[in-house]
């Protein structure tokens, strides 16, 4: 096999590089990630263009609520002498009332802010316009769960677009932050963990160990949440159909949960190299890859076999699409909002488009391996979404 790509891109860096921004070095943040004030002559976040994600196209108002987590039968793996703490956003179908919900935390969007060393406002993060209801009452009806795993170094309002627009068609979401992986993680307390992640060097042994942690905080979390409500007018979870998809390292730990937890029917990888393999044979569930050209191109990750040699150990429904003119920031919201800023991202999909092809796609698979709908988009290559190429 060969080396894996670099495990542990800061929030917003490979976005900026692409975009040709000049860059600091990510910070090594580890312990507590304070908020700091704008620094003069840096626009403020009130002065910004105004950031936003693009409008859910399903049915339903989308709620969203945070909920805080403490697994009392597990020691933190990289804190041996705390237990396992995770922060959970919840995007679900609701009632359209109240304020619209925050898209993230002052102190984590500094913290997120300094690691990618873009010249804006710390705080320009928490003025992202969402299409979301704050801790809003859930509607009836029992919903299919996916689960949501960012990418190394990212927090879960990365994958905000994508989780409001599944929460539009019906499904609860949930965005999990892995503690000590993310430039920052707050807890309800105002402590906010840094990356104790970010300080290693990569390895596939990082990569694997990392990937199985991350699969044991996604099982806990559906423990908590399929046992019933979350809070009082919180969503009910259908917990015969649940998913998983992930981006980056998100995405070979969905591959994870696959064959670790027989709760989940479908899995998708997005933009991410295999940490940990598919077994040989008999891994039998629905799972989507949908990435850049490098996968199956070549590239300076070389990870084309590990998309290859994964795809073909897959025994069930089973799909591979190549998003070309992408980079690895496509599928999430970042470059959605460094196009809104007004840099110049040469050479790639574009933002809103990237998001647009990714919540249409993703939405559709788990429409079709969740719901049993007919989604025709899937069954090869449409004039609609011409970037797209089918490759399996």
């Amino acid at each position: 096999m060969k080396k894996p790509q670099r495990l542990v891109p800061s929030a917003l860096l490979a976005a900026v590089l692409v975009a040709g921004a000049a860059v600091a070095a990510p910070s090594a943040a580890a312990g507590t990630v304070p908020a700091r004030p704008a620094s003069a002559g840096v626009p403020s976040a009130d002065d910004a263009q105004q950031l936003a994600l693009p409008e859910p196209t399903g049915p339903f108002p989308v709620g969203m609520a945070p909920v805080h987590l403490v697994d009392e039968e597990r020691a933190d793996p990289w804190r041996p002498e705390e237990h396992r703490e995770l922060m959970v956003s919840l995007w679900y179908p609701a009632v359209p009332q109240g304020e619209p919900a925050p898209y993230t935390t002052e102190p984590v969007s500094a913290a997120i802010i300094e690691a990618s060393g873009f010249p804006v406002a710390p705080d320009l993060l928490t003025t992202v316009r969402t299409h979301s209801y704050d801790r809003a009452r859930a509607l009836p009806g029992k919903r299919p769960l996916v689960v949501l795993s960012p990418g190394a170094g990212l927090s879960r309002e990365s994958l905000t677009a994508l989780a409001e627009e599944l929460a539009s068609r019906g499904y609860v979401v949930a965005g999990v932050d892995h503690t000590y992986e993310a430039q920052g993680v707050e807890f309800p307390d105002g402590r906010v963990a840094g990356c104790l992640l970010c300080e290693l060097p990569s390895s596939r042994e990082l990569g694997a160990q990392v990937t199985r942690g991350r699969a044991l905080d996604i099982s806990f979390v559906l423990d908590e949440l399929t046992h019933g409500r979350t809070w009082r007018h919180g969503p009910t979870i259908d917990a015969r159909h649940i998913g998983v998809a992930g981006h980056s390292l998100g995405g070979s730990t969905a591959a994870a949960l696959l064959v670790d937890d027989p709760r989940v029917d479908a899995g998708v990888n997005l933009d991410g190299t295999f940490q940990v393999d598919f077994p040989e044979s008999g891994e039998d569930d629905a799972f989507l890859m949908l990435g850049k050209g490098n996968h199956h191109l070549g590239g300076d990750e070389g990870d084309a076999p590990n998309w290859a040699d994964n795809l073909a150990r897959l025994d069930g429904p089973k799909l591979w699409l190549q998003l070309r003119y992408a980079n690895h920031g496509s599928f999430t919201d970042q470059m959605l909002f460094l196009e809104q800023l007004g840099l110049p991202v040469s050479g790639t999909v574009g933002g809103a488009r990237g998001v647009e092809v990714t919540t249409a796609y993703v939405g559709a698979f788990l429409d079709r391996h969740l719901k049993g709908k007919d989604t025709p988009l899937l069954d090869g290559p449409s004039a609609a979404y011409p970037e797209i190429v089918f490759w399996g």
